[in-house]
């Protein structure tokens, strides 16, 4: 059996999402697969049972893959910070900060974790799929690239190859990536799959034809874009999102605006409201009026005073504060909620020079960021009412209570497994102002619920058992309708039962 290893013609070509198609293919098949990714540059992440740090993207597919996530899953994740530097995470443990330059300038320390984790992997799982970064082919930077080919070559794997039809110029994307690497990485190609086919495939026949040979490989599919389901993206609000909408939300639907912050992170807490239909959601970038607007949301950032400095020299503080007298509702999520609070300490320099900045001041609490880093999967309840909460925890603020009158917004009953009894956040006098550090919140039904009927008492949850069917399931089902699974089996060492 081949491990199989996904790259890229570029950035954002849908990797991951070929990689968690293929790992749920793999599964069904029987066989015991798991995901792998070397580097992750990314802030949306999440936390394994044993309490580390990993890339969601790899979390996503270890669920694809029906295994647990594991660090060495992404033992290299970069948490950018500030334009040319980010938090490095090392098999999921805060390592240090480093600019670009003094992470590419050697990443023999880095590959070495890396191939000890994949090594580690590799005699736990019968077939590892891996995901590459961006582009396999970024020539100068070809020798320090150890997420691409090194991967593979070390991992013995067989190299599927992914380009995007949609973006343009899919016969340059792929006959460029082979006329430009060494022949060596050229024998590990195996195949290539051509993503996000709009419009009838039949017209590409002869495109299929010439790609073939152009690279003297077939082409595995011809993936058409998919709609219906979800999942989650890798490291940026995905394309589908409304950004900056010329017009606010209709009447006739749960309007939710939530700042783009330019070091967002854990976007993903937000795409449950996103996929419900009795809601519309947009990503606010420019400061508006938030007429119409039921509530505000103010995400994750991996640079929180950083992000708090956008946000008041953007002037989002007066737009901000005439939504909280008019009775709108404001949520904050980690580094939303810190900043929601009166003050944002870091003495220590942990995500810039040290210091304290003068936050928003709509809740009672004051935060300080420390060296080690909250690491959490937790449970608990809303405060006061039955609902269970579940989430993970990411944080290095700790946020403490100024005076009376606020209540908790949760009470936490387990931490990574054991009995951590405990608050969660706040909630102002008049319930309009609301912080949590639970990321993933809203995955739970009943809390999604909850919260859309607290904003607007018209919403009606939808029906049981609707829109319960499996998104991994739907994704493989998709892909292997256009995806040669013969040959894909046999390029990964399977005798093919029938899918």
């Amino acid at each position: 059996m081949n491990n199989i290893a996904v790259l890229g013609t570029a950035s954002d070509v849908g990797k991951s999402i070929v990689a968690t198609a293929l790992c749920r293919i793999f599964r069904n098949e029987g066989i015991d697969v798991a995901p792998f990714k070397a580097q992750n540059m990314s802030n949306n992440s999440g936390v394994t049972p044993e309490g580390d740090e990993m890339g969601r993207a790899q979390i996503v597919q270890a669920q694809a893959a029906r295994v647990a996530p594991h660090a060495d899953m992404n033992p290299v994740l970069l948490k950018p910070n500030t334009d040319t530097g980010a938090q490095v995470v090392l098999q999921g443990k805060v390592c240090s900060d480093r600019t670009a330059r003094e992470y590419f300038g050697d990443t023999s320390r880095w590959a070495a974790v890396a191939f000890e984790s994949l090594d580690r992997l590799m005699g736990r799982h019968g077939m590892i799929v891996i995901e590459g970064a961006g582009s396999c082919a970024e020539m100068n930077l070809y020798e320090r690239d150890f997420v691409n080919f090194r991967t593979a070559r070390r991992a013995g794997a067989s190299v599927i190859l992914v380009a995007d039809i949609d973006r343009g110029g899919v016969f340059a994307q792929v006959a460029g990536t082979f006329a430009v690497i060494p022949p060596e990485d050229r024998a590990l190609v195996k195949g290539v799959i051509v993503n996000r086919f709009r419009g009838d495939k039949s017209l590409f026949e002869d495109g299929v034809r010439m790609l073939e040979s152009m690279t003297g490989v077939p082409v595995l599919g011809v993936i058409p874009y998919f709609r219906g389901f979800s999942i989650d993206a890798e490291d940026a609000v995905p394309l589908s999102s409304v950004v900056d909408p010329k017009h606010g939300p209709s009447a006739d639907k749960a309007g939710i605006a939530a700042l783009y912050f330019p070091h967002i992170s854990n976007f993903t807490d937000l795409a449950p409201l996103e996929e419900d239909p009795s809601v519309v959601l947009h990503w606010l970038h420019h400061p508006r009026p938030l007429d119409g607007y039921r509530a505000l949301v103010l995400p994750g950032s991996k640079n929180v005073r950083g992000d708090l400095e956008w946000l008041l020299a953007m002037g989002w503080r007066d737009h901000i504060e005439a939504f909280r007298n008019n009775g709108g509702t404001i949520l904050g999520i980690c580094g939303g909620y810190q900043m929601l609070g009166e003050t944002i300490g870091d003495p220590y320099g942990v995500e810039g020079a040290p210091g304290t900045s003068r936050a928003l001041g709509l809740l009672p609490v004051e935060t300080v960021l420390e060296r080690e880093k909250a690491l959490s999967n937790s449970c608990g309840t809303l405060a006061g009412t039955d609902i269970e909460l579940e989430g993970y925890e990411i944080h290095m603020g700790r946020s403490s209570l100024l005076g009376q009158g606020a209540a908790p917004f949760a009470e936490v009953t387990m931490r990574n497994g054991r009995p951590d009894p405990g608050s969660d956040g706040t909630v102002s006098p008049d319930g309009r102002v609301m912080g949590t550090y639970f990321h993933g919140l809203f995955d739970r039904p009943e809390v999604r619920t909850w919260f859309l009927r607290r904003i607007d008492g018209r919403y009606r949850a939808p029906a049981s058992g609707e829109g319960s069917a499996d998104p991994f399931e739907l994704l493989a089902a998709h892909f292997a309708a256009s995806l040669d699974l013969d040959a894909l089996f046999s390029i990964a060492g399977i005798e093919r039962r029938p899918y």
